[in-house]
C-alpha cells in the first residue's frame, strides 16, 4: 500500500489533447507559403526555357511575348508578397489587440 501523497507526483495515464491555437496555426501556414514563394517564382521564371525555339523545327515564340511573360510573373510575385505582408501585419495586430488570457494548463 502507498500513502496518500506518494502517487501524486507521477503523471496521470490520461494525456491532454494536443492542439494548436487557430491564430498560430494560420500564422505558421502563412510563413510556410511565404517560404515557398521563391521556389514558385523560380519555376515560373524558368518556364520560358522550355518554350520551343527555331532549332526544334516548331514555330518559335517571339522574344516580346517571353519578356511580357517574365514581367507579368515578376509583377504577380510582387503582388503575392504584398498580400502575405499585409496578412502577417493584420495577424500580428489582431494578436496584440486580444486581451491576455490564462495560458493553457497541462
Amino acid at each position: 500500500m502507498t500513502a496518500r501523497g506518494e502517487g501524486e507526483d507521477r503523471p496521470s495515464s490520461v494525456r491532454p489533447l494536443l492542439f494548436l491555437e487557430r491564430q498560430s496555426y494560420r500564422r505558421r501556414r502563412l510563413v510556410d507559403a511565404a517560404r515557398l514563394l521563391p521556389f514558385l517564382g523560380a519555376g515560373l521564371l524558368a518556364l520560358p526555357l522550355l518554350w520551343p525555339d527555331e532549332t526544334d523545327g516548331a514555330e518559335a515564340l517571339p522574344l516580346s511575348s517571353a519578356m511580357f511573360y517574365i514581367f507579368a510573373c515578376w509583377g504577380l510575385l510582387i503582388l503575392i508578397s504584398l498580400v502575405f505582408g499585409f496578412a502577417a501585419r493584420r495577424m500580428a495586430a489582431r494578436e496584440k489587440a486580444e486581451p491576455e488570457t490564462e495560458p493553457w494548463q497541462r
